[in-house]
């Protein structure tokens, strides 16, 4: 049982059962109540008296953290049904209540993310039933909680059906175009793809031409090749990546560590 490959850091709590006791067949969405990055949310869940924890914490800035393994149940519905069962998943939101809002660019991370989880675990379709028989989860059906919110709450249907677009996608270009390179912006996005070849030159050429990547088979970029934290960090003092805001986002948009990153920018300068 594997984590997912768009994880960007690893902050683990200690706060789980180990081993789950089931296979995984739902996906529990639950909602930070509060604007906080990735990394200080997965910290919330280090400290073992918070007695919860969450396998992925993705937070206001997008970035994705592994907290658990999938392959132990972590501690997050208050269900020992639903956690042996789900892969759960706290998200950060960019604004605080009443209707607790997340972010756009936050919200295609998620069902990046749960298009990922249902794809290596063989969970299709990825449905929302408004009950516990659906595959994605509310933590309010097990819990007094109005976890996930009301906007996100709202989205899961939403959620159910990109994600459904992107598996059935994945399944039609399996069939046509199995074993050749991919090009396209994020493995994940199958509409993005431009085209899929024999040869990897054409492919790059391809890639090129339209400022894409190239993916093999099992999803692994081979071109362009990821850049080190040193190369990034020398990219972003010379302005390559913009400032501020921009630049947190197109890194991270990128699949870069951006907080290594700026460690690493800091220690240059």
């Amino acid at each position: 049982m594997s984590n997912s490959p768009l994880v960007q850091s690893t902050i683990r709590s200690p706060n789980h059962s180990g081993r789950r006791n089931q296979k995984i067949t739902k996906i529990a969405i639950h909602h930070a109540a509060g604007v906080i990055n990735s990394r200080n949310l997965a910290g919330v869940f280090v400290l073992r008296s918070r007695l919860a924890s969450a396998n992925y914490n993705l937070g206001s800035d997008g970035v994705i953290v592994l907290g658990v393994d999938e392959s132990n149940r972590a501690w997050t519905t208050s269900s020992s049904w639903c956690d042996n069962r789900a892969v759960t998943i706290e998200v950060g939101n960019s604004t605080r209540g009443p209707q607790w809002l997340v972010s756009d660019y936050v919200l295609n991370r998620l069902i990046d993310l749960v298009t990922d989880i249902c794809r290596r675990n063989g969970i299709y379709p990825c449905t929302y039933t408004g009950g516990k028989d659906g595959v994605l989860q509310k933590h309010e059906w097990y819990k007094n909680t109005n976890c996930p919110g009301p906007y996100l709450g709202s989205k899961f249907p939403y959620i159910a059906s990109e994600v459904n677009k992107r598996l059935r996608g994945d399944k039609t270009v399996s069939k046509s175009v199995g074993g050749l390179y991919r090009v396209r912006k994020f493995w994940s996005e199958v509409n993005s793809q431009k085209g899929a070849f024999k040869n990897l030159d054409n492919a790059k050429r391809c890639a090129d031409r339209f400022r894409l990547k190239v993916f093999d088979a099992n999803g692994k970029i081979v071109y362009p090749k990821d850049k080190t934290i040193d190369q990034l960090a020398r990219e972003v003092i010379s302005g390559k990546w913009g400032n501020g805001e921009e630049r947190k986002r197109r890194l991270i948009n990128a699949g870069y560590d951006y907080y290594a990153i700026q460690r690493r920018v800091n220690e240059l300068i």
